[in-house]
């Protein structure tokens, strides 16, 4: 369901402009696979193979990471075409490099039902996909490439980051935790009946804020390393926020569809 989502939320902002790829399509008479998903769909098993070297990853890892590399190559290559581009803007390079890491997450999270999940890599691999957070949008900035579409990718990231972390984190914590990672699929879902809420919302500094606090402290109770009465607080209150951020936006929108 998730990736199903990922692909009607991409789809949805690439149909906004389809004239250009009927153009291009033209032009040509066939469409080249463009290079920048072709690349990372190429890359992730060799990570994987890493993983497996290094960690044992497992079939059930390499199956979920496959299932989600694949969907990743698909769903960017098709949002490309959309666009009539032949390849990624150098932030979405960073982004990339971002997603081939949350695949790499993704892989040891679901290869938990085998064997327990080795922490270190998990959490180190997790920490970077973060730090690169900060990056993306800096490139995008001083090369002026920010784009819908990078904007897009980037935060379809970080949310599938968030949600396979809440996973990992909630076989410990209690399921509870999945609140966390699902919330933004939930918010896009009700979307689907209440168009209203898929409007678009002005950049807020808040709401930037709580969302890397959800994978900071997802992170840090994954490594294991604090008592489990500060892992429950420092979860309850990254939750907290989230609804606060989400309960705002929601405000706001009804109040812009009521202004309307």
């Amino acid at each position: 369901m998730v990736v199903k989502e990922m692909v009607g939320v991409v789809d949805r902002i690439e149909t906004e402009r389809p004239g250009p790829v009927r153009v291009a399509r033209r032009a040509t008479g066939r469409w080249r696979f463009p290079p920048g998903p072709l690349v990372g769909a190429m890359a992730q098993p060799v990570l994987f193979a890493v993983l497996t070297a290094t960690t044992g990853l497992g079939l059930v890892g390499w199956l979920a990471g496959l299932a989600y590399a694949a969907t990743l190559g698909a769903v960017l290559g098709r949002a490309l075409r959309r666009r009539g581009r032949r390849s990624l803007a150098p932030a979405d390079h960073v982004t990339l490099v971002r997603a081939l890491l949350v695949g790499c997450v993704t892989a040891l999270v679901a290869d938990t039902v085998r064997t327990p999940a080795p922490i270190a890599p998990l959490v180190a691999i997790s920490a970077v996909a973060l730090a690169l957070d900060a990056v993306d949008g800096r490139v995008a900035r001083r090369t002026g490439t920010a784009s819908p579409l990078g904007a897009r990718f980037d935060m379809e990231i970080d949310a599938f980051l968030i949600l396979v972390l809440s996973v990992f984190v909630a076989t410990s914590l209690g399921v509870w935790v999945l609140a966390i990672g699902a919330m933004r699929y939930a918010f896009v879902a009700a979307g689907l009946p209440l168009r209203w809420l898929l409007a678009p919302l002005s950049p807020l500094r808040s709401r930037s804020v709580v969302a890397a606090l959800q994978g900071i402290v997802l992170t840090v109770v994954a490594a294991g390393l604090l008592p489990r009465p500060v892992e429950m607080a420092a979860t309850g209150l990254a939750l907290a926020a989230l609804v606060w951020s989400f309960a705002a936006d929601i405000l706001r929108l009804h109040r812009k569809r009521r202004a309307a």
